[in-house]
């Protein structure tokens, strides 16, 4: 049990969190786009992009399964949290409508990449300026996101007043692996490299959440 009270975002989370009537039929159409993003790069073999976008989004599942830990260990509020209306709460801080987001995003990112790893961008490698413009841009819209109640946050640590590490821990970290994965020479290092990071997701998932029931 924590110290501190549990914030009203919390427990308004806490209320949704996997309630099936919350479920929208609109999470049907955006999961029929996001499959057919991924089966024409799939007909391509475009594999590079296909695997970077998928650890991508592995990526943001681990920050995600860490982000609920910090809510049931604190039993305060978890670092960011996803109480406003939605057609599914996976976890206190992901809600279906953010995971499709981080499915396509990753994969769009990635056919974004010029094929040369060693072409610059303002002198910079494009990898690193694609990685940190990106991050930017994305930490840009959840200070839009948080403005409109639809992601909270309620640690002075996390935030507005401390942006940098949203930048770094919530995004950067997700573009630099998923460019690694990119730009592995062989099919088989991005597989096991992808494989792992869903393989600790899924452990968590099943460790955290189906046994303990702790997420």
């Amino acid at each position: 049990m924590g110290v501190y009270i549990m914030t009203e975002s919390a427990k308004q989370a806490l209320s949704i969190l996997r309630d099936p009537s919350q479920f929208k039929l609109y999470v049907v159409p955006i999961f029929a786009i996001i499959g057919y993003a991924y089966s024409k790069e799939i007909g391509k073999k475009n594999w590079n992009a296909v695997l970077a976008g998928l650890a991508f989004w592995g990526m943001d599942w681990f920050n995600e399964i860490w982000n609920s830990l910090v809510f049931h260990l604190t039993q305060y509020a978890p670092v960011w949290g996803a109480p406003g209306d939605t057609a599914f709460l996976l976890l206190i801080g992901l809600n279906i409508e953010i995971t499709f987001m981080f499915a396509i995003a990753g994969l769009g990112f990635a056919l974004a990449l010029p094929e040369d790893k060693k072409t610059k961008i303002l002198g910079i490698p494009n990898r690193i300026f694609i990685a940190i413009s990106g991050s930017i841009f994305c930490v840009f819209i959840e200070c839009l996101l948080n403005l409109a109640n639809v992601l909270t946050w309620e640690y002075p640590w996390w935030g507005t007043s401390a942006p940098w590490l949203i930048f770094l821990i919530g995004y950067l970290s997700f573009f630099l692996v998923s460019f690694w994965v990119y730009d592995m020479e062989s099919i088989k290092k991005k597989l096991i490299t992808v494989g792992t990071i869903f393989g600790v997701d899924i452990i968590g998932l099943i460790v955290f959440g189906g046994i303990l029931g702790w997420i």
